[in-house]
Order: structure tokens, then sequence, then C-alpha cells
């Protein structure tokens, strides 16, 4: 009731006392929102409660998306201090309620494509903010060991053995050092289906609207590409990543194609670890098993990225600790 009464506060500060709010969305965050409607207009309200979370970071990436030109929500309203943020409303077309109405598949994704070309065609100084976070050797180690701190303790009902995670560790330390000679540009990190909007009334790279960037880092180009192409929550048509690899491709022709893959697939394999570690710390900790209905095609995801022969030991890691029926055993799992 606090934070309901705060809100109203916020609304009456911004100029829209007395508007209707509609439940919009939650996510796997402590974030929430609500569209806010007001003699014909709307508007959406972004509730992200400190200290668990902070809307600096949205704010200043809002600033500097929208500086580039891109078609992130416009800052209607602030409260920093109390976790508030009014935004302009894109409406409810995400690629994936486009898609369910019917959308071109092809289109979107050759449009949010676009939007990664003009990015990484800009000089580094210009793609990144300055004092952004790299997305470093640590940070993705940190991330692909939510898989055995996470998956393999539910999965197996016992804590990861120290040799085992030893193991995993050393073996993504040899695969991420092969990432370290390429230059990084801005990394969005979850650019995908569900935080990318159809906005077919806007011209050229703005018909792709941008949300939940917030986690930007400073990171290898291919990481984007490979979070559209490989989506933990929606299976894309056959061909379709193959289409859009090529066309990213040929819009830079400076990009080398095989050293551009291998960073592809590893990154791929990182992604897809870190999200089967998040997905089950989502059913054990948050208490939310809905995603766990994802985890068998990031499995699939994950098995298709160490055919890499580069990735054969986290290949064979996973045969040995992680095989078939324990994967199998955690998708039949209900919340302690």
């Amino acid at each position: 009731m606090d934070r309901s009464r705060a809100i109203e506060t916020f609304l009456d500060d911004a100029g829209w006392r007395g508007a209707e709010r509609r439940h919009l969305a939650g996510d796997a965050s402590f974030r929430r929102y609500e569209r806010i409607h007001l003699a014909g207009q709307t508007a959406v309200l972004m509730d992200a409660p400190p200290p668990q979370d902070d809307v600096g970071p949205f704010i200043a990436m809002t600033n500097h998306l929208r500086g580039l030109g891109y078609s992130a929500p416009a800052l209607l309203h602030e409260d920093t201090e109390n976790g508030f943020l009014l935004l302009e409303d894109l409406g409810d077309g995400t690629f994936t309620n486009a898609l369910a109405a019917g959308a071109d598949e092809t289109a979107l994704y050759e449009a949010a494509t676009d939007v990664l070309i003009d990015l990484h065609r800009r000089a580094a100084g210009d793609a990144i903010p300055a004092g952004l976070a790299p997305y470093d050797e640590t940070k993705l180690l940190d991330e692909a060991l939510l898989l055995t701190d996470w998956y393999l303790p539910r999965a197996t009902g016992r804590d990861t053995p120290a040799e085992v995670r030893s193991a995993y560790e050393d073996i993504w330390r040899s695969a991420l050092n092969m990432l370290n000679d390429i230059s990084p540009t801005l990394v969005l990190r979850d650019f995908h289906a569900d935080n990318l909007l159809w906005l077919p009334d806007r011209a050229g790279v703005t018909a792709c609207g941008l949300l939940d960037y917030q986690d930007a880092v400073a990171g290898p180009p291919a990481y984007d590409l490979m979070s559209l192409l490989e989506d933990a929550r929606r299976d894309s048509t056959p061909g379709l990543a193959e289409k859009m690899i090529d066309r990213y491709l040929a819009a830079l022709p400076d990009v080398d194609r095989d050293t551009f893959m291998t960073g592809y697939k590893i990154l791929a394999a990182q992604r897809h670890c870190k999200v089967i570690g998040i997905f089950t710390r989502l059913l054990v900790r948050d208490d939310k098993p809905d995603y766990l209905a994802h985890i068998p095609r990031v499995w699939r995801l994950l098995d298709a990225a160490c055919t890499l022969p580069e990735l054969a030991p986290l290949a064979n890691w996973i045969r040995a600790y992680a095989p078939a029926d324990k994967q199998q055993l955690l998708r039949e799992l209900e919340p302690a």
C-alpha cells in the first residue's frame, strides 16, 4: 500500500493526477510495469523498487540509444530515489506479440538485424558510452557458472563437487580466451523477441523498438545477434538464423566470417549455460516455475553450439556431468 501511494504521488507530480492504472507486465527481475491512461493519452510506468533495482542505468542507456537515433522510449518523468519512471508508450507490439498476430517473421528479424548492423558500423567511441562496464572474462565466467551453481544441484540433489566445478571453470577460461582479440561494441545483452517492438509506421532502424537494455555492456559484436537468433523462449523458422547472419556479414564486409562464427558459437554456449542456471534459480529461489518450460529448447541450442570443435571439452563435460537423464529430471520438478 505504501508503494501504491508513492506511485500516486509520482503520477501527480508528473501531471497525470487521476490517471487510470492497468497492470501491463512483469519480468524475471523485481521490475513491473503499468499502462497509465488519462484523457485519451497513455504512458508506461516502470516500478523498479530499490535497493533491489536501480533505474539509473536504464535512464543513462535510454538517453544514449535515443541519441544514436534508435527507438528507445522517451523518458517523460523520473523519480530515481524511489525507482519510478514514466515512459513513452510504444504499444504492445513486441516481436512475440506481433508474430502471434501474423506479422512477417523475416521482416521483423531483418529490422532487428539492421539495428545491429547500424550500431556495429559506428566507431567504438560513438557506440559505447563512456564508463560502460566491459563484458569481460570475469563477468562471462560468473554467468556460465550459474549452470554448476544452480542447475546441477537442483538436478542432482547435491552440491556440485569442487573438482567438477573447477574443471568446468577451466574449460570456460580456455574458451573465453578466444574472444580476447575481438574489438568491443555496445552489447544490449537481452536482444530478443520479448524485448523488441515492431513499429512499422517508423522508418529504417527506428521500426525496431528497444526495451530492457539497462544491463548493456561493452563486448563482442556477435553477442546480440546470437541472442536474437538463439532465443530461449521461441523457435524461429528453419533457415532464418542463417539468413540473418548472411545479411549481417554482407553489410559488414570487413568482418571475417570464420572468426565471427567462432565467437558467435562460444557466446551462444555461454548464454545458454547462463540461461539454464537462471531459469533454475527462478524456480528455486523465486518460486517462478514457468521458465522451466523453455529449458528443453535451451539444451537443444546448447548442444548445437557445442558442435564447434573448440567447444568439444564442454560437450564432453556435459556428457559426463549433465547427461540427458539429469536434464529431463529438472524439467519435471515442481517448486520446492
